[in-house]
């Protein structure tokens, strides 16, 4: 049975406007090569300022009470990027949570993953498990780096997870249902995202959560992700609010 979204009543005032806050979202952080192209700068600098417009959108998320961030950080798709621009990505983890980490634990931010991340270069994991160790009992937002993550293989993972299962005897081929194939997704601990934002104009989710984002909102908006700021997200949940979600029904 797939998860039902909980009504989210958490309403916060901004700029005069009641604003219904989701639970869960997700966003497809795009734009950043283009932004530094229009700028006439390496393409790695236009992963740095994306850096910095994460640290903001993670403060202004915790602040609305948003209680999970997902970002589409890096996909099975990127490695096939240049290599000096995949060795650049694997190291801005490292020094993002090295100027950040100290004010996440400080604000309540719990840090988690999903996706292949035992792929990830050595430096890049530590960084990361040292993050989720060190935010683990936390309890405010949950931020959420969707690293070597591709909805695709996520499937076919916790297909072939089941299907061990069913090998074993643990299993019925009857039971490999919509409900089991969601306990067995890297996102089985967590609610589907009501809004889905992707930055930079294109319109397409670019096998991310393709899973989970069924009955999700899709915002898509032109402006780059280094450009997106605080307005911004209020802007995309003025629309996320102004949507009748009905979840195939009247």
């Amino acid at each position: 049975m797939i998860k039902k979204f909980k009504k989210q009543k958490q309403q916060i005032n901004t700029q005069e406007t009641e604003l219904t806050i989701p639970n869960h979202i997700a966003i497809i952080m795009d734009g950043n090569g283009r932004w530094a192209k229009n700028k006439k700068m390496p393409r790695i600098k236009g992963h740095y300022e994306g850096m910095q417009t994460v640290k903001k959108i993670t403060r202004k998320a915790n602040d609305l009470g948003v209680k999970y961030l997902t970002l589409y950080a890096f996909s099975t798709e990127n490695w096939s990027r240049p290599e000096d621009e995949v060795k650049y990505l694997m190291k801005l983890p490292v020094d993002f949570l090295k100027t950040f980490l100290p004010e996440l634990i400080e604000k309540n931010v719990k840090v988690t993953t999903i996706g292949f991340t035992d792929q990830l270069p050595k430096h890049t994991k530590n960084a990361i498990n040292e993050a989720i160790e060190k935010t683990k009992h936390n309890t405010g937002l949950n931020l959420v780096f969707a690293l070597n993550y591709g909805g695709r293989a996520e499937i076919v993972h916790a297909v072939k997870a089941l299907y061990k299962e069913v090998e074993q005897g643990k299993l019925s081929v009857d039971q490999i249902t919509e409900e089991n194939i969601e306990k067995s997704l890297f996102t089985s601990n967590m609610p589907d995202p009501e809004l889905l934002i992707r930055t930079s104009g294109e319109e397409r989710l670019s096998n991310f959560l393709i899973w989970q984002s069924s009955y999700s909102e899709f915002v898509f908006t032109k402006t780059l992700w280094p450009d997106f700021d605080e307005q911004s997200l209020i802007d995309c949940l003025k629309i996320y609010q102004s949507r009748q979600r009905r979840f195939g029904g009247l």
